[in-house]
């Protein structure tokens, strides 16, 4: 079932904050009021995940000039995170809050918990102010997910939310033309 304008789902956990160089308890209610990046991962100290979370690293200042946040989450403790952290060129990037899911809870209660691995699959959700999804996007173990899209779909968000009535075609850039539905555009598109 289609996760898309549904309300994400109530939860509260543990996270390792690089920035602060700390443990910090986040719940759903840290995500109100502003644009958020959920980005499930199967597992820490392994091989695809540090690629995303690197790239993900690499978009962040631009995410957060769009007043958005990022928290990536796997089913690993945020023990296992900061030893990650601790021990990876690529994690020790890192700026944004890593989030601990050990019950599998959350990645259940999100519709992406590969329940046979005990993992969670590769799941990017961006969550409006409202705490609605706006987007998601799920790729196979072995498919690394490209950052610089979550920026032009946060735009494209942001777009809709303060124009209602307008949409925005594919690959559109902030500066690009919408759309305006209607009768007078059926089958001229």
């Amino acid at each position: 079932m289609s996760q898309i304008g549904k309300k994400i789902p109530e939860f509260k956990t543990m996270g390792y904050a690089p920035s602060k160089e700390e443990f910090v308890e986040v719940s759903n209610k840290d995500f109100e009021g502003k644009w958020t990046v959920l980005m499930f991962y199967p597992a820490d100290f392994t091989f695809v995940c540090p690629t995303e979370l690197e790239d993900m690293q690499e978009q962040y200042a631009k995410l957060k000039e769009l007043g958005a946040e990022v928290y990536s989450m796997s089913t690993d403790t945020h023990f296992v995170h900061k030893a990650w952290h601790d021990h990876s060129e690529a994690i020790s990037k890192l700026e944004f809050t890593m989030l601990a899911d050990p019950h599998k809870s959350i990645a259940r209660d999100f519709d992406v918990l590969d329940e046979e691995a005990g993992l969670a699959q590769r799941a990017t959700f961006i969550i409006d102010p409202d705490g609605i999804i706006q987007t998601l996007e799920i790729n196979a173990d072995g498919i690394g997910r490209d950052a610089s899209q979550v920026y032009d779909k946060i735009r494209a968000g942001q777009f809709v939310r303060n124009n209602p009535g307008q949409v925005c075609p594919a690959k559109w850039k902030q500066s690009g033309e919408t759309l305006t539905p209607g009768l007078d555009l059926v089958g001229k598109i």
